[in-house]
């Protein structure tokens, strides 16, 4: 893992909330129609559960023995674990989504759940760049297109409106360490970026 990556980009969150909080003008309100909205749904969904699911079927159908199993299980402790992180930061924080009474607020600890005060960090963003960099470890020359579908649904998530920008670059941090950490933990170092 390139842990000068990680920094940065928790680095970069940091100076989007502040200048978020500040109201500088980051949510961009994309009217997305048509077969654009739900192409871009289908990319949103990289990384969460059923997305998740069929890559393991698909890795153990390819190698019905030990080593699929351990493959497939070691990328659901990725995302798993990426999601848990995600879910225990944002009853925490309590930050309020954009286009929402209060936007950008963070309100504090809850134990309720209420999604419009769950936007920090992005579970999806922290999810998708899990997947892609535990497929990545185990499949490096399928490095770019892993890549592209974790940062397609990320940058998605923000021109959905569904998260401001920190939100996106800490789950993509979140994401990127908890990834190499836990396919680091079942013995795959393939490829640190």
């Amino acid at each position: 893992m390139h842990y000068w990556f990680f920094f940065i980009l928790l680095a970069a969150s940091a100076v989007m909330i502040v200048l978020e909080m500040r109201g500088a003008k980051v949510v961009l309100q994309l009217p997305f129609k048509g077969d654009i909205k739900r192409e871009s749904l289908w990319l949103q969904q990289w990384g969460q559960f059923v997305a998740t699911f069929f890559v393991m079927l698909f890795i153990y159908s390819f190698e019905r023995n030990g080593e699929g199993i351990k493959k497939s299980w070691s990328l659901a402790a990725a995302v798993f674990s990426a999601s848990i992180v995600c879910f225990a930061i944002k009853r925490t924080v309590g930050r309020v989504r954009p286009n929402r009474e209060n936007a950008g607020r963070f309100l504090g600890p809850s134990l309720k759940h209420a999604n419009w005060r769950e936007s920090f960090p992005s579970s999806h963003s922290a999810c998708a760049i899990a997947l892609s960099v535990g497929l990545t470890e185990m499949y490096p020359q399928a490095t770019l297109v892993l890549w592209f579908l974790g940062v397609a649904c990320a940058v998605l998530r923000y021109l959905m409106d569904a998260h401001w920008p920190a939100d996106v670059l800490a789950g993509i941090a979140i994401g990127y360490g908890l990834g190499h950490w836990v396919m680091n933990a079942f013995g795959y170092h393939a490829a640190p970026f």
